[in-house]
């Protein structure tokens, strides 16, 4: 008859930890990855335009602006860091910025060409601490006084910083940038979906194929197609042929100069 081990009391637990037998097998505690953090999962698009808050409101100073004779902009820029040294109050002027943008300009009736140009003509942006009274006039002195330079922008003896919010939008990305920006984000390929190029002692993965056939968007081969010969994945471009006129015409391009067909 067996014995009923129901009925007998348990032993007491008297706070000692048993260890396991010799040779027995450990449990690894393997921690679940939370939502959203599965292995292989995508990063999220970098936003261009929260990227350049981020930076903005790590910066010290407030930006002001100056009003200076139109196309003089970059070299009062570069005055303006030059006094600060030479004046000793560069421990209170931290930058000078002048917005530009790229722009595309047409020649000759067809000819097309990217040029850099100032966006906001007879403007200069500085960014500098005015908050030290024992300071703060040497400082304003300093800036006024540049060559080329008219004034503050408002108040000329009691200058007023910008919002940061004004700030962000005056010297912050435009909307064609961020729409460049987003567009060569998303021109990256995945990892392993591109083809693995090594130049230079190290290995690159592009999202063309030598061989491949292109749609040229951009420059004065725009509309036309190709066919990529080259890739060079250091300096992010293209060697291509263009037919022209029944002959195979070489080309430079970069990356974001071409279309997948």
């Amino acid at each position: 008859m067996s014995e009923d081990i129901s009925a007998q009391p348990l032993p007491e637990d008297d706070g000692s930890v048993v260890e396991p037998p010799a040779g027995a097998a450990e449990i690894e505690e393997i921690e679940e990855p939370a939502p959203g953090e599965q292995a292989g999962a995508p990063e999220p698009a970098v936003d261009p335009l929260e990227e350049f808050r981020q930076h903005m409101s790590s910066l010290p100073g407030e930006w002001y602006v100056l009003h200076t004779y139109s196309g003089y902009e970059r070299r009062v820029a570069t005055d303006i860091m030059t006094r600060a040294e030479n004046f000793e109050v560069e421990d209170y002027v931290f930058d000078a910025a002048v917005p530009m943008e790229t722009v595309i300009e047409i020649k000759n009736g067809n000819k097309k060409k990217e040029v850099s140009r100032v966006r906001i003509p007879g403007y200069v942006f500085v960014r500098m601490d005015l908050d030290d009274p024992e300071t703060s006039d040497r400082v304003w002195r300093t800036i006024k006084d540049t060559p080329a330079v008219t004034g503050f922008v408002g108040d000329r003896y009691n200058p007023v910083p910008l919002t940061f919010e004004e700030a962000v939008s005056q010297l912050g990305p435009t909307p064609e940038e961020i729409a460049v920006k987003q567009a060569e984000a998303e021109a990256v390929p995945e990892s392993g979906s591109g083809t693995q190029i090594t130049a230079g002692g190290q290995v690159f993965e592009v999202a063309f194929e030598v061989g491949e056939s292109v749609i040229v968007t951009d420059g004065p081969f725009e509309s036309l197609p190709a066919t990529i010969s080259e890739i060079h994945p250091e300096t992010q471009k293209l060697q291509v042929l263009i037919s022209l006129f029944g002959r195979d015409t070489p080309a430079e391009l970069s990356f974001t100069q071409v279309a997948k067909i």
